[in-house]
């Protein structure tokens, strides 16, 4: 195997080994799993301890606790009654694209890799919240300075956020690695 392996690397074809292929999986698996797993206990904990649409004062007005729930998406994007499932059906969907790439992503990309997982992790994370209750996702981090307020979001929120951001930039990187090998030819 190892002279097969030997052969196909020097074609410059892609080799992934049952180790390499494992270490990929439990980057992928852990980081999904961690970031769902933070999302849904902080959303229980707001949950039972929160007085609903009562903000709860951690940093003065600046930072608040308000919990709510959100029937919509981000910044108050709403379709009326029918947000639930179209939202639901996006992050399916969405989640059905990340897979695709985290698998065409090769295990020495961990940039990619973690940034792919916290973006589906978070969406799982909300995916599991709009199945879970018709009212919408529960938010409850709060920012602002009195009548000026960043729409209230969760952690899923910011592992999505936090992760596209970093696939982003993967992306961009290797867009002007291809551009410097271009050059170099």
């Amino acid at each position: 195997m190892a002279n097969q392996s030997d052969a196909a690397e020097r074609q410059g074809l892609k080799v992934e080994t049952v180790g390499t292929m494992r270490g990929k999986v439990g980057l992928y698996a852990g980081v999904v799993g961690g970031v769902m797993a933070l999302d849904l206990i902080t959303k229980l904990i707001a949950q039972h301890t929160l007085p609903p649409y009562r903000p709860v004062s951690v940093l003065g007005d600046f930072f608040r606790l308000t919990y709510i729930y959100n029937p919509g998406a981000a910044f108050g994007l709403s379709f009326g009654p029918a947000s639930r499932f179209i939202f639901l059906a996006l992050a399916v969907i969405a989640v059905v694209v990340l897979f695709f790439m985290y698998r065409a992503t090769p295990h020495t990309d961990r940039l990619r890799l973690w940034s792919i997982a916290a973006v589906t992790g978070g969406a799982l994370g909300n995916v599991v919240d709009r199945f879970r209750s018709p009212r919408g996702v529960i938010d409850f981090f709060d920012f602002g300075i009195g009548a000026y307020r960043w729409p209230v979001f969760n952690v899923a929120d910011i592992a999505v956020t936090i992760g596209a951001i970093l696939l982003a930039i993967s992306l961009w990187r290797e867009d002007v690695e291809a551009a410097r090998s271009g050059e170099a030819e």
